[in-house]
């Protein structure tokens, strides 16, 4: 989009500007990972020579086999309002990495000096029922504290948490599971490698997202909500989150009735998480059509435009119709109004919550501008009006109407510059100086 910084403006910030806390952090997650390859890897040789090496490559190939299952499953819930990439990446390095690495740490300190004198024979079991369960949901939900805390705004649903602590999740599953694979290898050569990794690869790969997602519902309840009330619900999923760990990793002394118990409710979760993204998907659709028609007077959006902002199937076959127009432009161009008109929705729903954040009419400005210059990406590819295929004619949709809001092109820039802190304007309310 010229003369706005698109991604500046869908992610919230200054144009121009990044965010150093999130770059040192995927540096150190990035390092810390290299660290715990290394450290398996090591082993592998000191262990085995060239075999243990062989026995590395493998179990980190066959890693990344249940991470590219896990992470699109993750995503399908975030196509209605996509999270920043750059979060989604420091998320999944940081379960990879950070996490990996104090809870490798933490795990074998405890099990040595507590769990070992104070229980024997039966030290390790306590260690992977109890020890490890509090230890790695810990680590894990620390950047989802860390999120609540620089990165509140982004959290605009219960799906939102559940997707940063899926992402995280994945990461710590994916540097877990090369370690395991590793010791299945040395242990029971390929038929034991070949087990393990149908156990954890295939039939419970989505153990640890469920886990931290308990623990993403309660950050996400914290930040969308008012009053010291709400941090109970971030007590009570870290609770949950370990016990449903621990219940998974005690299971094995039962043998597969254990198993199959653990293994069942877990799934209930699972549907459980699926209700949640669905309502949520639900609230978000019936926020554009409360908060968007106000809006139409500025001619930014019409009814109809509405109606294909509230499916996603209305979204899907809007973006075809922006590529056959306009081309590639034309699909991101389309791509960005969408999440600009959703992201507009949403701010007005925190305001309504009241949790709506300081620059709140900046950044609503922003987003009409964004909306206005999308907008005009498609007039001029065609000589003459084609109807998009979701409305009735050519002048029932906003894309072939034009208009001259340069005045709100320049207000945004100078308020992405200036960020106000003044109070906003009641949502819904006259659009004045448009």
């Amino acid at each position: 989009m010229p003369g706005l910084d698109t991604k500046a403006i869908l992610e919230g910030r200054r144009p121009g500007r990044h965010s150093v806390g999130l770059i040192i952090g995927i540096g150190v997650s990035v390092l810390c990972m290299l660290l715990v390859f290394g450290y398996f890897l090591l082993m592998g040789v000191l262990g085995a020579g060239a075999a243990g090496a062989f026995g590395f490559v493998i179990s980190l190939a066959a890693a990344v086999i249940p991470v590219s299952i896990i992470i699109p499953l993750i995503l399908l819930l975030d196509r209605l309002e996509p999270e920043p990439p750059r979060m989604l990446v420091f998320s999944f390095l940081w379960g990879a990495g950070v996490a990996v690495l104090a809870a490798l740490i933490l795990n074998t300190v405890g099990g040595m000096y507590y769990a070992v004198p104070t229980f024997g024979a039966g030290g390790e079991y306590f260690t992977a029922t109890v020890i490890a369960p509090v230890v790695e949901e810990s680590m894990k939900g620390l950047v989802l504290l860390l999120f609540l805390w620089r990165r509140r705004n982004e959290l605009n649903s219960l799906t939102d948490g559940i997707i940063y602590a899926g992402m995280v999740a994945a990461g710590f599953a994916f540097t877990e599971n090369v370690s395991y694979f590793l010791t299945s290898f040395f242990e029971g050569g390929f038929g034991g490698f070949a087990f393990v990794f149908v156990l954890r690869g295939l039939v419970s790969p989505l153990g640890h997202p469920i886990y931290t997602a308990m623990i993403g519902i309660g950050v996400a309840y914290v930040a969308l909500n008012r009053g010291p009330g709400r941090w109970v619900a971030l007590f009570f999923g870290w609770v949950a989150a370990v016990l449903l760990h621990g219940l998974w990793n005690g299971s094995t002394a039962f043998g597969f009735g254990g198993w199959a118990v653990a293994y069942f409710l877990i799934f209930l979760v699972l549907i459980g998480i699926i209700v949640i993204a669905v309502v949520d998907r639900r609230r978000v659709i019936a926020a554009i059509a409360y908060y968007l028609p106000p809006y139409t007077n500025t001619g930014l959006v019409t009814a109809q435009d509405i109606r294909m902002l509230s499916t996603m199937g209305g979204r899907k076959l809007a973006r075809r119709w922006a590529q056959s127009t306009g081309g590639r432009g034309g699909y991101k161009a389309m791509e960005d109004y969408q999440l600009a008109a959703t992201e507009l929705a949403l701010m007005h729903m925190e305001w309504d919550r009241g949790i709506a954040r300081p620059d709140w009419q900046a950044r609503r400005d922003s987003l009409l501008a964004l909306m206005h210059v999308a907008r005009e990406a498609f007039l001029g590819h065609v000589r003459q009006p084609v109807a998009p295929t979701w409305a009735g004619s050519a002048t029932d949709s906003g894309f072939m109407r034009r208009g001259n809001f340069q005045h709100i092109i320049d207000q945004a820039r100078a308020q992405q510059q200036q960020r106000p802190s003044g109070p906003p304007p009641q949502p819904g309310g006259s659009q004045q100086g448009w």
